[in-house]
Protein backbone atom coordinates (compact mmCIF):
# COMPACT_ATOMS: atom_id res chain seq x y z
CA UNK A 1 0.00 0.00 0.00
CA UNK A 2 1.22 3.45 -0.67
CA UNK A 3 2.48 6.13 1.49
CA UNK A 4 -0.44 8.10 0.09
CA UNK A 5 -3.17 5.97 0.75
CA UNK A 6 -1.65 4.79 4.36
CA UNK A 7 -1.88 8.82 5.30
CA UNK A 8 -5.34 9.86 4.18
CA UNK A 9 -6.88 6.44 5.49
CA UNK A 10 -5.12 7.35 8.91
CA UNK A 11 -6.59 10.86 8.79
CA UNK A 12 -9.99 9.38 7.81
CA UNK A 13 -9.94 7.16 11.03
CA UNK A 14 -8.85 9.83 13.33
CA UNK A 15 -5.45 8.58 13.86
CA UNK A 16 -2.85 11.19 12.22
CA UNK A 17 -4.71 13.97 12.69
CA UNK A 18 -5.81 16.67 10.70
CA UNK A 19 -4.57 16.37 6.90
CA UNK A 20 -3.29 18.57 4.56
CA UNK A 21 -1.79 18.95 1.68
CA UNK A 22 1.36 19.84 2.83
CA UNK A 23 1.68 16.63 4.86
CA UNK A 24 0.92 14.64 2.23
CA UNK A 25 3.49 16.72 0.01
CA UNK A 26 6.25 15.40 2.69
CA UNK A 27 4.65 11.92 2.78
CA UNK A 28 5.44 11.47 -0.78
CA UNK A 29 8.81 12.98 -1.08
CA UNK A 30 9.95 10.77 2.47
CA UNK A 31 9.60 7.74 0.34
CA UNK A 32 10.71 8.14 -3.11
CA UNK A 33 12.36 11.55 -2.99
CA UNK A 34 11.65 14.15 -5.63
CA UNK A 35 9.64 10.88 -7.50
CA UNK A 36 6.14 10.30 -6.94
CA UNK A 37 4.32 7.39 -6.52
CA UNK A 38 1.48 8.26 -8.17
CA UNK A 39 3.42 9.16 -11.18
CA UNK A 40 5.62 6.62 -11.08
CA UNK A 41 2.34 3.70 -11.14
CA UNK A 42 0.86 5.90 -14.58
CA UNK A 43 4.00 6.12 -16.48
CA UNK A 44 4.45 2.14 -15.70
CA UNK A 45 0.59 1.88 -16.95
CA UNK A 46 2.21 3.99 -19.96
CA UNK A 47 4.72 2.57 -20.93
CA UNK A 48 3.14 -1.05 -19.87
CA UNK A 49 0.13 0.23 -22.94
CA UNK A 50 2.56 0.97 -25.35
CA UNK A 51 4.64 -2.26 -25.07
CA UNK A 52 1.29 -4.22 -25.26
CA UNK A 53 0.22 -1.62 -28.44
CA UNK A 54 3.18 -2.58 -30.01
CA UNK A 55 2.93 -6.23 -30.07
CA UNK A 56 -0.78 -5.61 -31.14
CA UNK A 57 0.39 -4.18 -33.81
CA UNK A 58 2.96 -6.48 -34.62
CA UNK A 59 0.28 -9.41 -34.46
CA UNK A 60 -2.02 -7.63 -36.71
CA UNK A 61 1.01 -6.64 -39.29
CA UNK A 62 1.80 -10.55 -39.33
CA UNK A 63 -1.81 -11.87 -39.33
CA UNK A 64 -2.52 -9.40 -42.62
CA UNK A 65 0.59 -10.39 -43.95
CA UNK A 66 -0.48 -14.31 -43.77
CA UNK A 67 -3.59 -13.65 -44.80
CA UNK A 68 -3.29 -11.55 -48.02
CA UNK A 69 -0.65 -14.20 -48.61
CA UNK A 70 -3.46 -17.33 -48.76
CA UNK A 71 -6.28 -14.95 -49.90
CA UNK A 72 -4.32 -13.24 -52.92
CA UNK A 73 -4.06 -16.78 -55.16
CA UNK A 74 -7.76 -17.59 -54.70
CA UNK A 75 -8.80 -13.86 -55.73
CA UNK A 76 -6.77 -14.51 -59.17
CA UNK A 77 -4.28 -11.58 -58.12
CA UNK A 78 -0.36 -11.81 -57.70
CA UNK A 79 1.09 -8.88 -55.54
CA UNK A 80 4.45 -10.09 -56.63
CA UNK A 81 4.01 -8.69 -60.35
CA UNK A 82 4.11 -4.69 -60.75
CA UNK A 83 1.63 -3.56 -62.97
CA UNK A 84 4.15 -1.83 -65.02
CA UNK A 85 6.16 -5.08 -65.76
CA UNK A 86 2.29 -6.79 -67.04
CA UNK A 87 1.37 -3.78 -69.08
CA UNK A 88 1.19 -3.84 -72.43
CA UNK A 89 1.92 0.19 -72.73
CA UNK A 90 5.35 -0.03 -71.04
CA UNK A 91 6.02 -3.85 -72.46
CA UNK A 92 7.98 -6.98 -71.18
CA UNK A 93 11.77 -8.23 -72.41
CA UNK A 94 13.15 -11.06 -74.33
CA UNK A 95 14.61 -13.21 -72.45
CA UNK A 96 17.97 -14.64 -74.32
CA UNK A 97 19.34 -17.93 -73.46
CA UNK A 98 23.14 -18.83 -74.18
CA UNK A 99 23.50 -22.91 -74.12
CA UNK A 100 25.57 -25.30 -75.41
CA UNK A 101 24.98 -28.92 -75.09
CA UNK A 102 22.85 -29.04 -71.61
CA UNK A 103 19.35 -30.01 -72.47
CA UNK A 104 18.21 -30.98 -68.96
CA UNK A 105 19.76 -27.21 -68.14
CA UNK A 106 18.16 -25.79 -71.01
CA UNK A 107 14.50 -27.30 -70.32
CA UNK A 108 14.77 -25.87 -66.71
CA UNK A 109 15.37 -22.59 -67.98
CA UNK A 110 13.04 -22.33 -70.46
CA UNK A 111 10.44 -23.93 -68.24
CA UNK A 112 11.10 -21.36 -65.51
CA UNK A 113 11.76 -18.39 -67.88
CA UNK A 114 8.15 -18.69 -69.50
CA UNK A 115 6.46 -18.73 -66.17
CA UNK A 116 7.72 -14.98 -65.72
CA UNK A 117 4.77 -12.71 -66.62
CA UNK A 118 7.23 -10.10 -67.67
CA UNK A 119 8.83 -12.64 -70.40
CA UNK A 120 7.25 -11.39 -73.96
CA UNK A 121 9.53 -13.90 -75.46
CA UNK A 122 12.65 -16.73 -75.39
CA UNK A 123 15.55 -16.79 -78.01
CA UNK A 124 17.89 -19.78 -77.56
CA UNK A 125 21.21 -19.02 -78.60
CA UNK A 126 21.99 -22.47 -80.09
CA UNK A 127 25.72 -22.76 -81.34
CA UNK A 128 26.06 -26.13 -82.59
CA UNK A 129 27.01 -27.90 -85.63
CA UNK A 130 23.98 -29.78 -85.25
CA UNK A 131 20.24 -28.47 -84.81
CA UNK A 132 17.80 -28.98 -82.41
CA UNK A 133 16.04 -32.07 -82.61
CA UNK A 134 11.86 -31.83 -83.48
CA UNK A 135 11.53 -33.74 -80.08
CA UNK A 136 13.75 -31.37 -78.04
CA UNK A 137 11.89 -28.32 -79.65
CA UNK A 138 8.35 -29.58 -79.58
CA UNK A 139 9.09 -30.38 -75.75
CA UNK A 140 10.09 -26.81 -75.33
CA UNK A 141 7.09 -25.61 -76.66
CA UNK A 142 4.86 -27.65 -74.83
CA UNK A 143 6.55 -26.45 -71.60
CA UNK A 144 6.24 -22.75 -72.48
CA UNK A 145 2.61 -23.33 -73.54
CA UNK A 146 1.82 -25.37 -70.15
CA UNK A 147 4.20 -22.83 -67.95
CA UNK A 148 3.42 -19.29 -69.22
CA UNK A 149 0.73 -17.32 -66.29
CA UNK A 150 -0.44 -14.70 -69.00
CA UNK A 151 -2.91 -14.64 -72.24
CA UNK A 152 -0.54 -13.98 -74.55
CA UNK A 153 2.00 -17.04 -74.63
CA UNK A 154 5.64 -16.34 -74.96
CA UNK A 155 7.53 -16.74 -78.04
CA UNK A 156 10.15 -19.35 -78.92
CA UNK A 157 12.99 -19.76 -80.48
CA UNK A 158 16.07 -20.66 -81.28
CA UNK A 159 18.68 -18.47 -83.26
CA UNK A 160 20.98 -21.15 -85.08
CA UNK A 161 24.39 -20.95 -85.31
CA UNK A 162 26.45 -23.39 -86.80
CA UNK A 163 30.06 -22.63 -85.23
CA UNK A 164 30.74 -22.70 -81.49
CA UNK A 165 31.80 -19.00 -80.76
CA UNK A 166 30.69 -16.93 -77.66
CA UNK A 167 29.90 -13.82 -80.16
CA UNK A 168 26.83 -15.76 -81.10
CA UNK A 169 25.07 -14.92 -77.91
CA UNK A 170 24.61 -10.95 -78.89
CA UNK A 171 24.09 -11.33 -82.56
CA UNK A 172 20.76 -8.94 -83.64
CA UNK A 173 17.62 -10.41 -83.38
CA UNK A 174 15.39 -9.25 -85.87
CA UNK A 175 11.49 -8.60 -85.41
CA UNK A 176 12.08 -8.02 -81.15
CA UNK A 177 9.01 -6.50 -80.01
CA UNK A 178 10.60 -5.45 -76.63
CA UNK A 179 13.58 -3.14 -75.81
CA UNK A 180 14.32 -5.00 -72.57
CA UNK A 181 17.18 -7.90 -73.11
CA UNK A 182 17.35 -10.35 -70.42
CA UNK A 183 20.37 -12.05 -71.00
CA UNK A 184 21.08 -15.50 -69.47
CA UNK A 185 22.90 -18.71 -69.49
CA UNK A 186 21.04 -21.86 -69.20
CA UNK A 187 22.44 -22.81 -66.16
CA UNK A 188 21.61 -19.53 -64.15
CA UNK A 189 17.57 -19.08 -62.78
CA UNK A 190 16.48 -15.93 -61.29
CA UNK A 191 13.30 -15.99 -59.33
CA UNK A 192 10.31 -14.52 -61.21
CA UNK A 193 9.60 -11.89 -58.75
CA UNK A 194 13.25 -10.77 -58.86
CA UNK A 195 13.73 -10.71 -62.52
CA UNK A 196 10.87 -7.99 -62.51
CA UNK A 197 12.07 -5.95 -59.75
CA UNK A 198 15.08 -5.82 -61.73
CA UNK A 199 13.27 -5.11 -65.17
CA UNK A 200 11.75 -1.98 -63.32
CA UNK A 201 15.17 -0.88 -62.07
CA UNK A 202 16.24 -1.22 -66.17
CA UNK A 203 13.22 0.66 -67.03
CA UNK A 204 14.56 3.87 -64.97
CA UNK A 205 17.69 3.39 -66.80
CA UNK A 206 17.50 1.58 -70.14
CA UNK A 207 20.91 2.88 -71.44
CA UNK A 208 22.83 1.30 -68.61
CA UNK A 209 23.55 -2.59 -67.67
CA UNK A 210 21.37 -4.06 -64.95
CA UNK A 211 22.76 -7.36 -63.15
CA UNK A 212 23.01 -9.29 -60.51
CA UNK A 213 26.31 -10.83 -61.10
CA UNK A 214 28.68 -7.82 -60.27
CA UNK A 215 32.70 -7.94 -60.84
CA UNK A 216 35.19 -4.96 -60.29
CA UNK A 217 38.40 -3.62 -61.80
CA UNK A 218 41.32 -2.97 -59.96
CA UNK A 219 44.34 -0.45 -60.94
CA UNK A 220 47.18 -3.21 -60.35
CA UNK A 221 50.38 -1.34 -61.23
CA UNK A 222 51.44 1.36 -63.51
CA UNK A 223 55.06 0.91 -65.28
CA UNK A 224 56.49 2.66 -68.32
CA UNK A 225 53.19 4.93 -68.62
CA UNK A 226 51.19 1.83 -68.86
CA UNK A 227 48.34 0.82 -66.94
CA UNK A 228 47.18 -2.24 -65.91
CA UNK A 229 44.29 -3.42 -64.40
CA UNK A 230 43.12 -6.83 -62.11
CA UNK A 231 40.01 -8.43 -62.90
CA UNK A 232 38.00 -8.51 -59.35
CA UNK A 233 35.31 -11.55 -58.40
CA UNK A 234 32.92 -11.80 -56.31
CA UNK A 235 34.88 -11.50 -52.65
CA UNK A 236 36.58 -8.37 -54.13
CA UNK A 237 33.50 -7.10 -54.79
CA UNK A 238 32.11 -8.44 -51.19
CA UNK A 239 34.82 -7.09 -49.52
CA UNK A 240 35.29 -3.40 -50.80
CA UNK A 241 31.27 -2.89 -51.63
CA UNK A 242 32.32 -1.54 -55.56
CA UNK A 243 32.00 -2.94 -58.78
CA UNK A 244 32.28 -1.57 -62.45
CA UNK A 245 30.49 -4.15 -64.16
CA UNK A 246 27.94 -6.77 -64.06
CA UNK A 247 28.29 -9.93 -66.18
CA UNK A 248 25.84 -11.02 -69.09
CA UNK A 249 24.94 -14.33 -67.42
CA UNK A 250 22.12 -12.62 -65.78
CA UNK A 251 21.47 -8.96 -67.30
CA UNK A 252 19.61 -6.52 -68.67
CA UNK A 253 20.27 -4.67 -71.77
CA UNK A 254 18.79 -2.46 -74.51
CA UNK A 255 18.75 -4.17 -77.65
CA UNK A 256 20.48 -1.56 -79.69
CA UNK A 257 23.65 -3.04 -77.63
CA UNK A 258 23.59 -6.44 -79.83
CA UNK A 259 24.04 -4.34 -83.25
CA UNK A 260 26.80 -2.32 -81.60
CA UNK A 261 28.66 -5.36 -80.69
CA UNK A 262 28.47 -7.20 -83.61
CA UNK A 263 29.19 -4.00 -86.23
CA UNK A 264 30.26 -1.94 -84.02
CA UNK A 265 32.75 -2.73 -81.75
CA UNK A 266 36.19 -3.45 -83.18
CA UNK A 267 36.63 -6.76 -84.73
CA UNK A 268 39.67 -7.58 -82.59
CA UNK A 269 37.58 -7.91 -79.90
CA UNK A 270 35.61 -10.36 -81.71
CA UNK A 271 38.89 -12.33 -83.09
CA UNK A 272 40.17 -12.39 -79.41
CA UNK A 273 36.60 -13.42 -77.89
CA UNK A 274 36.43 -16.40 -80.87
CA UNK A 275 40.36 -17.35 -80.22
CA UNK A 276 40.00 -17.47 -76.37
CA UNK A 277 36.80 -18.40 -75.55
CA UNK A 278 36.41 -16.61 -72.92
CA UNK A 279 35.83 -12.85 -71.75
CA UNK A 280 32.55 -11.94 -74.06
CA UNK A 281 30.42 -10.58 -70.76
CA UNK A 282 33.45 -8.23 -70.02
CA UNK A 283 33.69 -6.95 -73.99
CA UNK A 284 29.79 -6.25 -73.11
CA UNK A 285 30.59 -4.39 -70.23
CA UNK A 286 32.77 -2.02 -71.74
CA UNK A 287 30.87 -1.41 -74.50
CA UNK A 288 27.88 -0.05 -72.71
CA UNK A 289 30.44 1.76 -70.35
CA UNK A 290 32.27 3.26 -73.26
CA UNK A 291 28.90 4.33 -75.49
CA UNK A 292 27.26 5.82 -71.60
CA UNK A 293 29.91 6.78 -69.48
CA UNK A 294 28.41 5.99 -66.62
CA UNK A 295 28.16 2.69 -63.81
CA UNK A 296 26.11 -0.05 -64.71
CA UNK A 297 23.45 -1.15 -61.76
CA UNK A 298 23.82 -4.12 -59.28
CA UNK A 299 20.34 -5.41 -58.24
CA UNK A 300 20.25 -7.17 -54.76
CA UNK A 301 18.47 -10.90 -55.03
CA UNK A 302 19.27 -13.98 -55.11
CA UNK A 303 20.09 -16.83 -57.99
CA UNK A 304 20.73 -19.86 -58.44
CA UNK A 305 23.28 -22.03 -60.89
CA UNK A 306 22.22 -25.04 -61.54
CA UNK A 307 24.89 -26.73 -63.44
CA UNK A 308 28.25 -28.02 -62.26
CA UNK A 309 30.64 -27.30 -64.37
CA UNK A 310 31.77 -24.49 -67.08
CA UNK A 311 34.25 -21.72 -68.30
CA UNK A 312 34.66 -20.31 -64.93
CA UNK A 313 35.71 -23.39 -63.06
CA UNK A 314 39.01 -23.70 -65.13
CA UNK A 315 41.36 -23.72 -63.62
CA UNK A 316 43.47 -20.68 -65.06
CA UNK A 317 40.08 -18.48 -65.36
CA UNK A 318 41.27 -15.78 -63.03
CA UNK A 319 45.00 -15.00 -64.72
CA UNK A 320 42.71 -15.71 -68.19
CA UNK A 321 39.69 -12.68 -66.90
CA UNK A 322 42.72 -10.30 -66.46
CA UNK A 323 44.95 -11.09 -69.35
CA UNK A 324 41.22 -9.91 -71.49
CA UNK A 325 40.48 -6.75 -69.26
CA UNK A 326 43.78 -5.50 -70.40
CA UNK A 327 44.12 -6.41 -73.44
CA UNK A 328 40.12 -5.11 -74.49
CA UNK A 329 41.55 -1.84 -72.24
CA UNK A 330 44.60 -1.27 -74.94
CA UNK A 331 42.36 -1.98 -77.66
CA UNK A 332 39.83 0.99 -76.46
CA UNK A 333 42.72 3.23 -75.87
CA UNK A 334 41.19 4.09 -72.59
CA UNK A 335 39.61 2.94 -69.51
CA UNK A 336 35.97 3.12 -70.22
CA UNK A 337 34.16 1.36 -67.23
CA UNK A 338 33.26 3.32 -63.93
CA UNK A 339 33.06 2.44 -60.53
CA UNK A 340 29.93 2.55 -58.19
CA UNK A 341 28.69 1.33 -54.64
CA UNK A 342 25.44 2.04 -55.58
CA UNK A 343 22.78 -1.32 -55.39
CA UNK A 344 19.01 -1.83 -56.12
CA UNK A 345 17.08 -3.38 -53.06
CA UNK A 346 13.54 -4.02 -53.36
CA UNK A 347 12.43 -2.20 -50.44
CA UNK A 348 9.27 -4.42 -50.03
CA UNK A 349 10.99 -7.34 -49.10
CA UNK A 350 13.36 -5.89 -46.56
CA UNK A 351 12.90 -5.97 -43.19
CA UNK A 352 15.63 -2.93 -42.61
CA UNK A 353 16.29 -0.25 -45.31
Amino acid sequence: MSTLITIREASLNGNGGDYSPAKEKAANRGVYGARSPLLHRRLRLLVGGAKYKLILLFFLVTAAYLLSSKISPFMGWNPHYPSSVSSPSRGGYTVLINTWKRNTLLKQSVAHYASCQGTDAIHVVWSEVDPPSYKLRDYLKKMVQKKSQTAHKPNLRFDLNEEDNLNNRFKPIQDLRTDAIFSVDDDVIVPCRTLDFAFTVWQTAPLTMVGFVPRMHWLDEEKNDVVHYRYGGWWSVWWMGTYSMVLSKAAFFHKKYLELYTKKMPSSIHDYVSRERNCEDIAMSLLVANATGAPPIWVKGKIYEIGSSGISSLKDHSDKRNKCLNDFVSLYGAMPLASTNAKAVDARYEWFW
